[in-house]
């Protein structure tokens, strides 16, 4: 897309969806916003545009709970295997070969919607958190520094722990943010977040932010579950289309 107000425009009805999706079904920010992105330019790139509207919002989210610092120590070991994580592979989202990093980001949002709609309910006993924590963390990062999102294993896992509704909005909130932090410090140290980049992401806080504003107007008026399952469905759509293109081009 040549024309600049097209791709501004495009931006910014992107990230005006994916905070729309967060409104409704309280997450979705990152894989939406991604997915949209990454049609139009290459994933690094994408993966810069979203580092403070990612932030923005889920810092807003993890202040606002009740368990933070109990969560912080129990959650440790996981959000420092995150940064570990997402510096091993973040040379996947900024190398040369824009087309494996497509192809990871379409899979990885195939599958994360394809997890989403199989709505199968783990439970980790507490015995095993000491040692599935760090494993699940490594794992979320190195996806996160491959495709920018980094919402699996973390999202299954995280659901699986026996927490409340609000401990779990909050948990996902830390982990949302560790993410966030690790792929803008991976990007930065690679060079790949500028100053311009900086700017254009704050930009993009407020067509993420209204987004968010219209989904929770309207989150009581549809069906939560019927919205969410065809949420995913568009979800794994998006991903195989991604992933598709990316083996055509390679």
């Amino acid at each position: 897309m040549s024309d600049p107000l097209a791709s501004a425009a495009f931006v910014a009805l992107a990230f005006m969806a994916a905070g729309f999706i967060k409104g409704v079904v309280g997450m979705g920010l990152a894989a939406v916003a991604m997915g949209l992105l990454s049609l139009l330019m290459a994933p690094a790139a994408a993966a810069a545009l979203l580092i403070v509207p990612s932030l923005f919002t889920n810092i807003w989210q993890l202040v606002a709970g009740p368990q933070f610092m109990v969560l912080v120590q129990r959650l440790a070991t996981m959000m420092l295997a995150i940064v570990i994580g997402t510096a091993l592979t973040i040379s996947v989202l900024t190398g040369s070969t824009s087309s494996l990093a497509s192809g990871a980001l379409g899979a990885i949002l195939a599958v994360y919607g394809a997890v989403g709609l199989a709505a199968h309910r783990f439970a980790v006993p507490a015995h095993a958190e000491p040692w599935l924590s760090p494993l699940v963390g490594l794992s979320t990062g190195l996806i996160t520094g491959a495709t920018g999102v980094f919402v699996i294993p973390a999202v299954p896992y995280l659901s699986s722990l026996g927490l409340g509704k609000e401990e779990l909005i909050q948990a996902l909130a830390l982990s949302f943010t560790i993410s966030t932090l690790a792929l803008g410090a991976a990007l930065a140290v690679s060079g790949e977040y500028r100053w311009v980049a900086a700017g254009n992401s704050l930009l993009a806080i407020v067509p993420a932010l209204l987004g968010m504003f219209i989904g929770q107007r309207v989150r009581g008026k549809l069906a939560p579950e019927a919205f969410r399952r065809w949420f995913l469905f568009g979800l794994v759509a998006l991903g195989l289309y991604m992933l598709g293109r990316a083996l055509l081009h390679s």
